[in-house]
This record gives structure tokens, sequence and C-alpha cells, in this order.
């Protein structure tokens, strides 16, 4: 599956039905008298949030999305049908945004089966049985319906992910998420073998836990360099980042120091959020150098450094710990004791 997380898409909702013009023809009812009904309201425009789906691509194929207009009215004084909602679905962490220069926030969308109707379908237009006064006893005029709402909106996609998983390229982000999910992420002995954000589940001593690795950070970034910071927007969410950086690395104290620039350049409070700072890649050194480099990463970072090799799984667990005592997953069976909690009773 193709992984999109921006789309530009067209939005109507549904236009009123028309009023009707009508009187009545009964036998034995000298004065038959109007009797058109009102048209039926147009349809409105909902979005859902669904679970299961990571990805805008669906919206790149289909980019004009319309609801039904309500039916006509009848005569008998009987009201047109209304228009079926349009109901849009999309990935959980979806926001809409207007066409603007500003990209205003519409909506965000961040629970399951959370709807919002965004357009409403215009009222229907009325029939002549509602312009009937005491001096005009045979109208013939009616309402056509009002118009629906349209406009164009942005889709933008922003995952929800327990941790964030963040370094330059190469810093076997993509091995350490293979390692603890079942992510399968491409690792290759290259820059940017990441090109598009990967989520994983992890399971750790009973507990699971959503980690997302985007594509990694160099230099530069915040004006377009590599890949840019575009996806930085997928770990907003996120409460801890896991600061991967490689202990091959010439100066690993800039290494760590380019990415917390750029996440800084970023903003939206990324570089205020919780860290652990994780050397790794450990497996190709010896215990004497893993100590310096450790004491110079902690020294630039100001913070604990964590050792750890994504491919042989050494110190990975304890990074785990660490991570799952940053997310404040509960311990098992934490829930049902709270939930039992307190003076119990039968009703």
């Amino acid at each position: 599956m193709h992984f999109l997380d921006q789309a530009k898409i067209f939005i109507k909702s549904g236009d009123g039905g028309p009023g009707a013009v009508s009187f009545r023809r009964e036998k034995y009812i000298e004065y038959g008298g109007p009797d058109g009904g009102n048209g039926g309201k147009g349809g409105d425009v909902i979005f859902e949030a669904v679970a299961g789906l990571n990805t805008l691509i669906d919206f790149r194929y289909t980019q004009h999305f319309k609801a039904k207009r309500g039916s006509p009215g009848a005569g008998r004084d009987r009201t047109g049908a209304g228009g079926p909602d349009l109901v849009i679905q999309v990935p959980v962490g979806t926001q809409i945004l207007a066409d603007d220069e500003e990209r205003s926030l519409l909506a965000d969308l961040t629970k399951a089966g959370e709807r919002i109707v965004f357009l409403r379908g215009g009222d229907g237009g009325r029939g002549n049985a509602s312009y009937k006064t005491s001096t005009n006893r045979a109208p013939r005029q009616h309402g056509p319906g009002w118009p629906g709402e349209e406009m164009w909106v942005w889709l933008r996609l922003k995952l929800l992910a327990d941790a964030g998983l963040v370094g330059l390229p190469n810093a076997g982000k993509s091995t350490f998420i293979n390692a603890v999910t079942n992510a399968q992420a491409k690792v290759g002995s290259y820059a940017f073998t990441t090109l598009r954000p990967q989520l994983g589940v992890v399971s750790h001593k009973g507990q699971e836990f959503v980690i997302a690795d985007i594509p990694g950070l160099i230099e530069g970034a915040a004006e377009g360099a590599g890949v840019g910071d575009r996806f930085l927007g997928h770990i907003e969410r996120c409460r801890v980042l896991l600061h991967l950086v490689d202990a091959n690395d010439t100066d690993v104290a800039t290494s760590y120091r380019i990415v917390r620039d750029e996440l800084e350049a970023y903003g939206a409070d990324l570089i205020d959020k919780p860290v652990i700072v994780a050397l790794n890649k450990i497996d190709t050194l010896d215990d004497e150098l893993i100590a310096a480099l450790s004491a110079e990463l902690a020294a630039a970072s100001g913070l604990p450094v964590m050792a750890l090799s994504g491919a042989s799984g050494a110190g990975v667990d304890a990074v785990l710990d660490k991570l799952l005592e940053a997310i404040g997953h509960p311990e098992p069976g934490e829930d049902e004791d709270e939930e039992a909690g307190g003076d119990w009773s039968p009703i």
C-alpha cells in the first residue's frame, strides 16, 4: 500500500429539493386548494475517523465528493425525502485544513469512530401549500430549494504513535523498529532507505505501544534539504522521542545537535518533548570506546545515554523499559484494579 499523508479534495453538500405546486382535485370537494409539499433536505457531508486506515492514498484518485440533493415535494402535502448523507472515511489522526495561505485547522479527528458534520445540506424549498394565506387562496409560487455548501479542503494525516524515532540517516532506526516490531521496514547501507513513515506495535512485558519511524533528518531539513521536515508532523503527538545516534559517526555530539536543531526549527514543541538518547550500533565497538562515546554524547545532550544494538539486540530491552516508563502505560492488571476499587455494590 502506498503511503500518502496529505491530499486536496472538493466537497459539496446536497442541494435542497424544490417544493411542489399542486392543488387538490377530489370528488365532492368543491374548493380543493393548494396541497404542494416541501422539498427534502440535501445530504450532509460527514467525516468519520475509522481504525485500520493509515494512508490517504484513496483521495489521490477520487478528489470530488458530492452529497445527493433532496427529493422534490409532492401533492397531498407530501414532503420530499431527504438526500442521503455522504460519509467520508479517513484514518484516525486526520486533520482537515482550509484551502488558504494559512492552512487554518478546521477539524482534527483523533479517535476511532469520531464523526463530524462538516457541511450541512441545503434545506428543501417550500411547497405552494405553505404560501396559502387568507388573501392568497390559490398560490402558485414555490421554493426551488436552498443550495448546499461547497469548498476545497486539505486533508493532512498525522499518525498516532506513543513513541517516535528520530536521528540522522543510517542511524539504525529501521533496524531498531524491525527488531522490536513486525514493521518490516527497508534496511540498506545507504542514506534515506526510509522514504515514508513506518508504524509498528511493540509488545513488551505484557504491554503494547505504537512506535513511529520517520525518514532521517540532515542539516538544513527545515529548509528542504534531504526529504525535508514534512514527516515530522507524524511525531507531533508522540509522548516521547527516542533519539538514535550512530556510534560509528565521526562526531556523535555533532550528530546529536544537528537533529535537535532541526526539531527546534520545525517548532510544534517537538524540542520540548521528553527524549531518550541512545547510542546505536555498539556491536561494532569495544567496551572502552562505547563508554567514551556515551560520555561525549551525555555531555552534549545533558541526558543519560543508553547503549544498544538493533542488529544484535544488545540493550534493546532496557531501552523498551525506558520507553514504557516515559509513555506511562499502567502495569498489567492496574486498570482492572482501579475499576474494581471503591465501595463495591451489586447495583
